[in-house]
């Protein structure tokens, strides 16, 4: 096999990684509210809410620390360490404890750091100038896929289940933290890249395994600096705003709106298994909307504004219709759930076709946020995905704390004046950064 095709094997493997990893990961996040109000334990004092909230806050203080710990043992042995976090965090719900839940929860933030930044650093190392693009995609398709067979697994198992007992909790977690594992033990099939005979400049630096972390140990102090002056500028304080957005509903679609379809007593004995099928619709609305929206972005001469106005109305036209088919205390309703009415008779294929909306919609933001970092901040691009990153982390710690309180139609008011606030801020992001461009170009020529 030639490099090309051992270093396409290597963001394969890497790809169906992650997708196993979060396979279990995603879907326990998604379940693990109606998950922990169905204990029966007297002794048990959490809050899945909460915990989602801590991993977040510790996330984005931890990537101040992940890129040096990622130099020191490199992608492979630190991906798979964070992995086996994940894991144990997830093997946490079979005999679940206080103490440990939240501890696991401080654990996964930082494991989580260091995961991703990992990620980064072997993709960029297993591609180049001309293959960037292709692997990144070939990753992220095989990571949205992690949204349908967990989900699909939790849809068949808990199929007609009023109430999730001990067993049904022990055996969903002991399946999902052998699949976790099996995500973990894949990354040691990833080979060291060898550099192809006439490699680009910036790709036969980052192909010196040696070299690269030498250069990233000595550049950590000067990615942060930078990564400080960048979250001041005009454009970064603009773009916040949407990046700010879509912490809020990544929140929402991933944990929260789980929560309230399993708590509608309305839809019968199926409320508990909808959350699967809820999350499978997330994923078919992801990849639809990041095939179609991120291919747009090489031939869309509208720019990227009619994307983002169009995922803000997908948004839009999906939180009205929770508001009406959803009921308020949903999101913190007891184990054996809502009896409130929603404003009009609950219907359960109205609840999927929102989970549908918000995907899509998701999709609509992030293609489009990162399109624009990636153009905005060329010779900046670390730093630059490291402050999209913190702001998104630190709002989603937020609204996962926030969730624990706060009744249906306020945390969706809360989205939609941010989500909005947010598009018009990026609207006027896109239109300076065009600006800007048309002025580059003309000097060019001049």
């Amino acid at each position: 096999m030639g490099p090309e095709g051992k270093t396409l094997l290597n963001i394969i493997i890497l790809g169906f990684g992650f997708m196993f990893m979060f396979t279990a990961f995603q879907t326990c996040g998604n379940i693990e509210q109606t998950v922990i109000k169905s204990f029966n334990s007297t002794e048990f004092h959490g809050s899945g809410y909460t915990s989602m909230a801590i991993i977040y806050g510790v996330f984005s203080a931890s990537n101040l620390i992940a890129p040096s710990v990622v130099a020191v043992i490199g992608p492979q042995l630190s991906m798979f360490f964070s992995g086996l976090v994940y894991s144990g965090y997830i093997a946490m719900f079979i005999h679940p404890y206080t103490w440990s839940f939240y501890t696991a929860s401080v654990v996964v933030g930082i494991a989580a750091a260091i995961l991703w930044t990992a990620q980064g650093n072997l993709l960029t190392i297993n591609s180049t100038d001309a293959t960037i693009g292709r692997n990144s995609g070939i990753f992220w398709a095989l990571l949205q896929f992690s949204l349908f067979f967990g989900n699909m697994y939790i849809y068949f198992a808990w199929h007609g289940h009023v109430h999730i007992s001990d067993k049904d909790r022990q055996t969903v977690f002991i399946s999902l933290t052998v699949i976790s594992l099996v995500g973990s033990f894949l990354f040691f099939l990833i080979q060291k890249p060898e550099p192809e005979a006439t490699p680009s400049e910036a790709s036969e630096s980052l192909l010196q395994t040696e070299s690269t972390e030498t250069q990233l140990t000595d550049m950590c102090p000067l990615l942060t600096e930078k990564a400080l002056q960048l979250s001041v500028t005009k454009e970064m304080l603009l773009l916040s705003i949407s990046i700010a957005y879509t912490g809020l509903e990544l929140t929402f679609y991933s944990g929260v709106y789980g929560t309230c379809i399993g708590a509608m007593t309305q839809f019968g004995n199926d409320a508990k298994s909808l959350i699967g099928l809820s999350g499978i619709f997330i994923g078919l609305g992801e990849i639809l909307g990041g095939g179609v929206f991120g291919m747009l972005n090489k031939c869309n001469r509208f720019g990227r504004n009619p994307v983002v106005l169009l995922g803000l109305i997908t948004h839009f036209v999906a939180f009205y219709l929770i508001f009406l088919n959803i009921a308020s205390d949903a999101p913190i309703a007891p184990e054996e759930g809502t009896h409130l009415q929603a404003y009009f008779t609950p219907r359960y294929t109205v609840a999927l076709l929102c989970s549908f909306l918000l995907g899509l919609g998701d999709s609509c933001f992030n293609t489009q946020l990162l399109s624009i970092v990636g153009f905005m901040f060329r010779e900046d691009s670390a730093p630059a995905f490291a402050v999209f990153k913190f702001v998104q982390s630190i709002t989603a710690a937020l609204a996962f704390f926030y969730s624990n309180y706060l009744l249906l139609h306020w945390q969706l008011l809360i989205m939609v004046v941010v989500g909005f606030l947010g598009t018009l801020s990026f609207f006027v992001a896109e239109w300076r950064s065009l600006y800007f461009h048309v002025i580059h170009c003309a000097s060019v020529f001049m």
